[in-house]
């Protein structure tokens, strides 16, 4: 049986990203990213509440509306560079910013 992990996650897209609605040029939307891995960082990156608050006000993914959650996936679900950040990460830990075909994500593992 494959491994399955959850995780929350920020994703700020710019106008060059798969399926985009921003008007945000790539480098508007790297420099964001970091701005909030930063202040993340600043307050407690292990807190989900503080990292769900960021998503909710943040993230131009639908999952943002509920704190960023994407739920239990397996490998193979999500794309590459997301999917090989978000297996690396010990449960609880954030990554740095992740750049995929989307945008720039943000991630939270679960469990």
């Amino acid at each position: 049986m494959s491994e399955k992990i959850s995780a929350y996650h920020i994703l700020i897209m710019h106008k060059d990203s798969a399926n985009s609605r921003s008007e945000l040029t790539k480098d508007k939307a790297h420099k964001l990213i970091k701005d909030i891995h930063t202040k993340i960082s600043k307050e407690d990156s292990k807190n989900q509440v503080i990292f769900k608050d960021f998503a909710i006000k943040y993230s131009d993914c639908a999952s943002g509306k509920s704190g960023g959650f994407l739920g239990e996936f397996g490998k193979g679900v999500m794309v590459k560079e997301f999917e090989d950040a978000a297996f690396k990460l010990g449960v609880g830990e954030m990554s740095k910013p992740v750049e995929s075909d989307f945008g720039f994500h943000i991630i939270l593992r679960d469990a």
